[in-house]
């Protein structure tokens, strides 16, 4: 009975150990995982420092010098959503760290606020 039962398992097994399988998927899932892989490499999610905003592109451009000035490492980010122009500085990971520069900035920037949003990878350098 051992080897009945022993020799219909070896047979099972060569007859579907010979078997192909074919796989057939929708393309667009290839397209998929590369905009997904493109666009997770370059951008997380992290915070924002809104410093101020204007309808005058030369008041924005006038900040972003005073603000540059005195954070030199800290990129500046200039948005235009009709009819105004935001000036959004700093790649931060952590709320914490766009809190240290919003205190620091807080005399010269009073009503700048933080934001969460796509942000860059941060430099190494700073």
């Amino acid at each position: 009975m051992k080897k009945l039962i022993l020799a219909t398992a070896l047979t099972s097994i060569s007859y579907f150990g010979n078997a192909q399988v074919t796989i057939v998927k929708d393309s667009r899932i290839d397209d998929l995982v590369h905009a997904q892989s493109q666009g997770s490499s370059s951008e997380i999610i992290g915070y924002r420092l809104q410093l101020t905003f204007d309808s005058s592109k030369s008041v924005i451009d006038d900040s972003r010098s005073r603000f540059s000035a005195q954070f030199p490492k800290v990129d500046t980010y200039v948005e235009f959503v009709a009819p105004h122009y935001f000036l959004k500085v700093g790649d931060f990971r952590t709320q914490l760290e766009a809190e240290k520069v919003k205190t620091a900035t807080a005399a010269q920037f009073p009503t700048g606020f933080i934001v969460k949003e796509k942000i860059n990878l941060p430099r190494i350098d700073q």
